[in-house]
Formats: C-alpha cells, sequence, structure tokens
C-alpha cells in the first residue's frame, strides 16, 4: 500500500469517526434542550463530512492537499467562539476528539500548533468559568493526550521516512540505489526541457572491478566501495546526484552542466581518483563516459543508453579513461 493511498484511508477514517461521535453530542444535547450546542455540533458534523468528501476527491495527492488545514482550523475556530459565547458543559468532551483529529489529519507541526492554540483557549476558559483546580486538571489530561498522539505521529513519520530512505539508499554506500535513478533523471529531463538550461550524466565504472573483488574479498570491495562514494560526494556541486549501481558503477546526474562542465568534471573524477591510494586495493582507476541533453532526448533511456556507449567506448581505450558522447545539439 501507497504512502498516498495509507494517508486517505487513515483520514477518511478520522473523520468520519469525528462525524460519528459529534452527531452523538448533537443527539444528546437536542435531547436535553441544548438547542445552541445542537447547532453547534450539526455545523461541525457537517464540516467533518465535508472533509471525508475533500479526502475522497483528493484521494490521489492526499499528501499535499491543502483543504485540510482549512477544514480543521474552521472547527477549531468553531468551538473557541462556542467557549466564549455559549458556555458549554463537558467541553473537554468536545475539544480532545479534535485534538486528535488535527494531528491524525494535518502534518505534525501544523497539528501541533492548532491543537496547543486550542488547548490555551480551554485553559483561558476554564480558568474564568470554573476552579483553578478544575482548570488545572482539565489542561493537564488534554496536554497528555496532544502529547502522547504527537510522539506517536512522530514516530510514524520517522519510521516512513527510515523505510524511504532503505529503498531508494544502497546500504553499502549510502549513495541512491538504481531504484531512484530513472525517477529523477526523469524529473531533471522534465526541468531541463522546462527551463531550457543544461542536463549531463556520467557513467563511471571501476577498471577490473571482477579481479579487484576476486583479490580483496567482499569485504574489502564493500570497503573500496564506500571510500570512493564519500570521495565522489566531495568532488560533486549541491544539486548533482550520485547513485550505485551493480558491478562497481556509479552514475552522476549533473543539472544545469553544459558539455564543457561535464568534461571538466569527469576530469576531475578520473585523475583525483588515480592520484590516491585506496586500502586495501592501492591504485585504483576508473573509467568514465559522459554525455549531455540533446534536444532530442526526452526519457531517461535516451541519455542512459548513450552514456552506457560512451563508457564502452572509455573502457576499450584502455583504463584510466573519459570518453564524451556527443548527441543532437541542444536548441534553447
Amino acid at each position: 500500500m501507497t504512502e498516498t493511498r495509507l494517508r486517505s484511508y487513515t483520514h477518511l477514517a478520522g473523520y468520519l469517526f469525528a462525524s460519528l461521535f459529534i452527531a452523538s453530542l448533537a443527539a444528546q444535547n437536542l435531547r436535553y434542550g441544548f438547542y445552541e450546542l445542537f447547532f453547534l455540533a450539526t455545523g461541525m458534523a457537517l464540516l467533518t463530512v465535508a472533509g471525508a468528501g475533500y479526502t475522497f476527491i483528493c484521494r490521489r495527492h492526499q499528501l499535499t492537499a491543502p483543504g485540510h488545514l482549512i477544514i480543521l482550523t474552521a472547527l477549531n475556530s468553531g468551538l473557541v467562539a462556542a467557549m466564549a459565547a455559549l458556555d458549554p458543559p463537558g467541553i473537554s468532551h468536545w475539544v480532545m476528539p479534535l485534538v486528535i483529529l488535527n494531528l491524525l489529519i494535518l502534518p505534525l507541526r501544523q497539528g501541533l500548533i492548532l491543537s496547543l492554540l486550542l488547548l490555551t483557549a480551554l485553559s483561558l476558559y476554564l480558568v474564568l468559568a470554573h476552579t483553578v483546580t478544575h482548570a488545572v486538571t482539565i489542561s493537564s489530561g488534554v496536554f497528555a493526550l496532544i502529547a502522547v498522539a504527537a510522539l506517536y505521529i512522530w514516530h510514524y513519520d520517522h519510521m516512513a521516512q527510515s523505510a524511504e530512505n532503505l529503498a531508494i539508499t544502497d546500504p553499502v554506500t549510502g549513495a541512491h540505489n538504481a531504484r531512484f535513478l530513472d525517477e529523477t533523471l526523469q524529473k531533471e529531463i522534465s526541468r531541463s526541457i522546462e527551463m531550457s538550461h543544461s542536463l549531463s550524466v556520467i557513467s563511471l565504472a571501476i577498471d577490473y572491478a571482477d579481479e579487484a573483488e576476486d583479490l580483496h574479498g567482499k569485504a574489502g570491495m564493500q570497503r573500496l566501495l564506500r571510500d570512493l562514494t564519500q570521495h565522489l560526494f566531495g568532488v560533486i556541486r549541491a544539486g548533482d546526484t550520485l547513485y550505485t549501481l551493480e558491478d562497481g558503477e556509479f552514475f552522476l546526474i549533473l543539472p544545469f552542466t553544459p558539455e564543457e562542465g561535464v568534461r571538466v568534471i569527469a576530469e576531475r573524477i578520473r585523475r583525483t581518483i588515480a592520484e590516491q591510494t585506496w586500502p586495501p586495493a592501492g591504485k585504483v582507476t576508473v573509467s568514465l563516459g559522459c554525455t549531455t541533453r540533446a534536444s532530442s532526448d526526452s526519457r531517461p533511456a535516451d541519455l542512459r543508453k548513450r552514456v552506457r556507449q560512451a563508457l564502452e567506448e572509455a573502457k576499450k581505450r584502455g583504463a584510466d579513461s573519459v570518453w564524451y558522447s556527443q548527441g543532437d545539439v541542444r536548441q534553447p
């Protein structure tokens, strides 16, 4: 199940359960003749039903839907207004499900701010309408509820982010993996087309990688890959991205980089790697193929095929080589 679908189901369930709870409050107030509170609860229930409808409509882009903040701000504002005008009994029964809904639906920071503002309003109301002891008791309970719910939401967000990082990150080197490459490359190609800026890529392979692994073992090869990755992170610029592929190969995406720039970067990478000593392998060289997006390149496969051909040409010319493959001239 995708994160967007899970969020949609969670938001829908939250709104519907809140609607049922508030509807029960409305029925109870109608039964005892509190008509103003009945109308308040009815309005809040309609807002939560509207939130459920909005969740269904925006189910394909739930993570960025802005309407939830508007709906929940209206719900919280209505309850604060009721405290000031209606003096509702058992107000904590109204506040507690609403703070849970704030934290469940909204991003953590927004949900916390809205819930703490509602708690502040509740505390002021209780101090003015009841005793300080009663205010402290109720406010402390609501604060504890907010803290526990916020801690749970933070833990879930942290676990979700960790799972996403594991899905797109190579566990050995810490660079992005091949699964994330085509997605990012397509985004950069689209941005290059829209903004008319240069986009270059580099494919890099360790020379004699199989022989190095046979000689130094898997652990030695993993150390070499980690060290090379850290070196490459130090060479590339902010905005460039690095990917670890199979068989000792790397891939670099270099936005805003024309032909002259990628030639310079590729040569710098080749030279700095050849000049260093890499335990336990000692001296290591790499072959690099590079190319720049042309006007006809609109898919990741276009660039990947040409840069692969450039890498193969570099390998044919011997270890420690760089080869640039020229595509069609890119039109601005």
